[in-house]
């Protein structure tokens, strides 16, 4: 086993709780400052947010975004606001997980653990960007297209800020995979023997997600599927590289 870094002292119980307090403290001065700063343009982002939707919607006065609640107008665009502030603001979050939990961490365990923060941050943002330019299109076109003919098309402005919420996340964090293959491996909980001997396993499963995650259709869940699964494969071929950690 590796020896920790001398050059660490060891601090006190209250003073890791006053670090502790003084980077979340940090963390959300950061998150309101860009909060206030994005919301003057909240309104924009939400059309911008919306633009795959509006883009298929027919171009008639029957078919339109409406606010069914009274306090829709003001707080859908204030909750898109505190959601992009914690989204842009997310490198900076990091770095503040970091600043706390690097003194605890061997070298080795330093060299490793920058990458991944590194990776992990544009991976989401990855997942978030595919979702917008692939993901809605696609989801939009057949919500809009698969019902009965002769239904007004009017969906709720806060009903559709979820939804594009909720796809955002899950695809963010499924872009993850990666990472937490890496780091299963990486930590002796399982082999990548094993994980590439359950392969149809776990290709059936992203499908079963996609299935959960996405409209009732093949393409749908395939689009979901299959790059949950590349990227399965590629947290294979990241392990490769790295040595498993030492259980001596």
């Amino acid at each position: 086993m590796s020896a920790a870094d001398p050059n660490q002292a060891s601090m006190p119980l209250v003073e890791h709780l006053k670090e502790l307090r003084d980077r979340l403290l940090r963390s959300i001065i950061a998150i309101a400052v860009i909060f206030v700063g994005l919301y003057f343009f909240s309104g924009e982002m939400y059309m911008i947010l919306v633009e795959p939707l509006r883009a298929i919607l027919p171009q008639d006065e029957n078919s339109a975004l409406i606010a069914t609640g009274v306090a829709s107008p003001f707080l859908v665009p204030l909750k898109l606001a505190l959601v992009m502030s914690v989204l842009v603001a997310m490198p900076y979050l990091l770095h503040q997980l970091w600043g706390f939990i690097a003194p605890a961490l061997y070298q080795r365990e330093k060299l490793l653990a920058v990458p991944l923060f590194i990776s992990s941050v544009l991976l989401f943002y990855a997942g978030v960007v595919f979702v917008y330019f692939v993901v809605l299109p696609l989801i939009f076109g057949f919500f809009t297209h698969a019902g009965p003919s002769g239904i007004q098309i009017m969906p709720d402005i806060s009903n559709v800020l979820d939804f594009c919420l909720k796809m955002f996340f899950s695809f963010g964090i499924a872009f993850e995979i990666p990472i937490a293959t890496f780091l299963f491996i990486r930590t002796g909980l399982v082999s990548s023997k094993k994980l590439a001997s359950i392969r149809p396993y776990i290709f059936l499963g992203c499908f079963v997600v996609g299935m959960l995650l996405t409209p009732p259709d093949i393409i749908s869940q395939s689009i979901l599927a299959i790059p949950m699964y590349a990227l399965f494969e590629l947290g294979l071929l990241m392990s490769r590289f790295i040595p498993k950690k030492s259980t001596d």
